[in-house]
Parts: C-alpha cells; sequence; structure tokens
C-alpha cells in the first residue's frame, strides 16, 4: 500500500496537515508547490521528491534476487530423496533475522523475500526472534512439496507431537502422558522455499544457492558470520579491531574483545557504561554505552590530546545499501586543564542562570534609565594671603562653627579661666 500526499500550484498555510489512512499517519508542516511526499507501508521508505530514507533497518530490507539457472525437468522420486538425505541436519549462518511463528518467511526462487519492510519488522516484533545474524541455523526438518520446499530451522516453530501431547495412559487416578517434554515453548524458526511451476530437477549445492540471501553454507568462523552480514564499511572497521559511534555492544565485542575494565556512571538522569581497553604506555580507549549502543568514544595518545567521538556513524549504514547518508564524523580534541581566553578577541562567557534557552521575562522589556557620568564635586577655592582670616558673618563653615580642641587639652575636663590674667 503507497499513499501520496500532492499540493500542486497552490502553497498551504504554516500548520500541520494530518491524513490517515489504514494505520499510517503522515504529518505535513509545510509543502512548497509540486512537491509530493510518498509513502511505501510495505518497505517503510519515505520519498521527499528526489530523497529517499528508509525507516527499518538494513536488515529488513528486500533482498537481491539470485540468478541460478534450473532445470526444466519436474523432480522425480530419487532426486526428492536424495534431497532430503543432503539436506537434512545441514548447518549453516543466518543472514538475516529469523523470526518465530508458524507461517514464517517465504523466498521465491531466483526471486523477492516476503514478507518484507515494515510487515518483517512486525513480525520479529510480534513473533519473538528465532536467530539473529551471524548465528548458527541447523535445518533439522525438510519437507519437500509439490512447489515448495519447508525447512524447520533450529526444531522449528511448533512443539512436536501436538496430539499425542493431550493423550495420557494408566489406571484409575494415576495417568502418566504420553508426551513427557515439560511442555517447553519451541524457539525454531521456519523457511519455505517456493517455485512457480513446480519443484525442478535440483542438487543440494543449487538449493544451497537459491538459499543463500538468508542462510550461508560457507565454513565460517563465528566473526567471518556475523561481518558477513554487515555492510563494507562496518565490516572493515570490526576486523580492523576499531569502534565506531553508534555500534552495539555485540559489534564492539567481536572488534575489540571483552573490556580489561568496566564501570558504571551517571550522566545527570542518563546511566552509562564505560568500557576501557589499553594501558599507558599503550593507547587507551573509553567506549561509553548507553543500552545497547556506544554514544561515545575517547582515544588517549601518550603525550597527545584525548579525541573524543560523538557522532553516529553506524546508523546511516544500517538503513542504506552500505553508503553513510551523512559525511563521516570529525574528531574534537579536548583541552586539558584550564581553558585560556583571549580577551582582545574572544568574548567572556555568559553568566550563570536559572532561564531556559530563548526564555524571557516580563521585566525584559521595561525601559530602565540610562546610567549618566559620575560627577566629582569641585575642590574649593584658597584664599588670599593678604585677604582677612575671619570668615565673613553668616557665611562661616559648618564644620568650622566646632573649633578642634588645642592639643593636649582634655575635652572631659571643664577649662577655667587662669588665676592670674596676664597684662
Amino acid at each position: 500500500m503507497i499513499g501520496t500526499f500532492a499540493a500542486h500550484g497552490c502553497r498551504l498555510p504554516r500548520r500541520s496537515i494530518v491524513w490517515a489512512w489504514g494505520w499510517l499517519v503522515v504529518s505535513v508542516a509545510s509543502l512548497a508547490s509540486a512537491q509530493v511526499v510518498t509513502v511505501d507501508t510495505r518497505t517503510g521508505a519515505v520519498t521527499n521528491g528526489d530523497t529517499t530514507v528508509n525507516t527499518v533497518g538494513r536488515a529488513y530490507q528486500q533482498i537481491t534476487p539470485t540468478h541460478i539457472p534450473l532445470n526444466k525437468t519436474a523432480l522425480d522420486p530419487k532426486t526428492r530423496l536424495e534431497l532430503e538425505r543432503v539436506l537434512q541436519a545441514e548447518q549453516g549462518f543466518a543472514m538475516r533475522p529469523f523470526p518465530r511463528g508458524h507461517k514464517g518467511l517465504t523466498l521465491v526462487a531466483n526471486g523477492k523475500l516476503e514478507p518484507y519492510g515494515e510487515s518483517y519488522l512486525q513480525m520479529v516484533t510480534s513473533a519473538g526472534l528465532a536467530a539473529k545474524p551471524g548465528e548458527r541455523l541447523v535445518l533439522s526438518n525438510v519437507k519437500i512439496d509439490h512447489n515448495r520446499i519447508v525447512f524447520d530451522l533450529n526444531g522449528g516453530p511448533d512443539p512436536k507431537h501436538r496430539l499425542l501431547r493431550h493423550v495420557s495412559i494408566g489406571a484409575g487416578p494415576m495417568l502418566n502422558p504420553v508426551v513427557q517434554d515439560n511442555e517447553q515453548e519451541p524457539s525454531g524458526a521456519r523457511l519455505t522455499l517456493a517455485f512457480d511451476k513446480g519443484i525442478p530437477e535440483l542438487t543440494g549445492a543449487e538449493v544451497k544457492a537459491l538459499l543463500a540471501p538468508l542462510i550461508s553454507f560457507d565454513v565460517k568462523t563465528p566473526i567471518q558470520a556475523f561481518t558477513d552480514t554487515l555492510p563494507s564499511k562496518l565490516k572493515e572497521a570490526i576486523l580492523g579491531h576499531h569502534v565506531l559511534v553508534g555500534m552495539s555492544t555485540e559489534m564492539v565485542l567481536y572488534a575489540m574483545g571483552p573490556p580489561q575494565t568496566k564501570t558504571r556512571e551517571m550522566e545527570g538522569q542518563m546511566p552509562f557504561e564505560e568500557w576501557i581497553y589499553g594501558q599507558p604506555p599503550k593507547d587507551v580507549q573509553f567506549v561509553r554505552i548507553n543500552g545497547n549502543q556506544v554514544i561515545r568514544l575517547e582515544i588517549a595518545k601518550m603525550g597527545e590530546t584525548p579525541v573524543i567521538f560523538t557522532r553516529n556513524e553506524v546508523e546511516g549504514l544500517m538503513r542504506t545499501d552500505g553508503t553513510p547518508l551523512t559525511p563521516a564524523s570529525e574528531a574534537h580534541p579536548t583541552q586539558i586543564g584550564d581553558v585560556q581566553r583571549d580577551s582582545d578577541t574572544q568574548a567572556p562567557n555568559a553568566p550563570p542562570s536559572l532561564r531556559k534557552p530563548g526564555e524571557t521575562l516580563p521585566t525584559d522589556n521595561e525601559q530602565r534609565g540610562v546610567m549618566k557620568p559620575v560627577r566629582f564635586p569641585k575642590p574649593a577655592s584658597q584664599p588670599d594671603s593678604g585677604s582677612a582670616s575671619q570668615p565673613e558673618s553668616g557665611k562661616a563653615d559648618e564644620d568650622d562653627s566646632h573649633p578642634a580642641p588645642q592639643p593636649g587639652a582634655n575635652p572631659d575636663e571643664e577649662q577655667t579661666p587662669p588665676s592670674n590674667p596676664p597684662k
């Protein structure tokens, strides 16, 4: 199902427009004239003009069909028995996530995969995961029909003896069930290889080649089986023992192995783990993990400034055909010690505030008076030498109304005139 929303020859107002069709909801804020937004609800791809962005991971997108030449002769009973003998209990490695469930995945010979995109992801989410990419698979059962071959992987998705598990044998109150498996839930998957016009004459090698997009039957090590399911750039990083921001913990373990030191800390309200690799004088890598993803990488070399990576480089690779959506991240070095600021070219840091970014207060718009320059008092003028020393009446200074006491006089004692005044 594909939904399209277009605006031709008109400019819509700047408000949210919601268009719903089934479970699909598309929100458009402002569309220019002749702009088309297409959403494919089957593949999960969003197309806006010439730009296409996948909303599901690369592991759930459509596969590249194989081109295996097939014989036009119908399968005879002898070849059928040979196929069952060759494929039974064969082991391989999963190239895509395999969901649980009775239906499972369907692969058309030299064709496409059903389901894929959002439907594939929804099946894995609802039914659960039977095998992750890179894990080992065992063909526990092979059933050949007139136009399809059904493979049960890792025991299959259905419980064994579904009818006999309801039968018990005994006398009186002592009854023993025929099937005694503690009613364990099956954890396997199912894969169907479908043909358009019946099953032709096939060999075991041809069947394995048809299943190659989903199961690899080559002899590999676990790390080879896992990296073959990843884009080339990510595969080279893991095989070269490099960590990228955005890797999962499984990728980090394949690339670097278990960490030498592991710590758990808090940054605000976010908990994280710090995986530390290496010891001085060698390079030391600090891998910060939140949940199941690397969010920060710091590389410290002896005698050099530590380098920090924070941009996610893996997300774009896992949603495309292996090409990044954004350019590679640039590392930014950190400065050790106090930050030096040039007062001639750099403005001082803003004072601390409790305001949110962009928040204004009612008092910000009030007009306040402009500060004027400070005026200092003028010094008093000195009198001339020929002028009278006594000030004019009524113009005496307030400070001069109380003369200072004479040196050696006690202000607490009362002053008495001398007994013999001078003549």
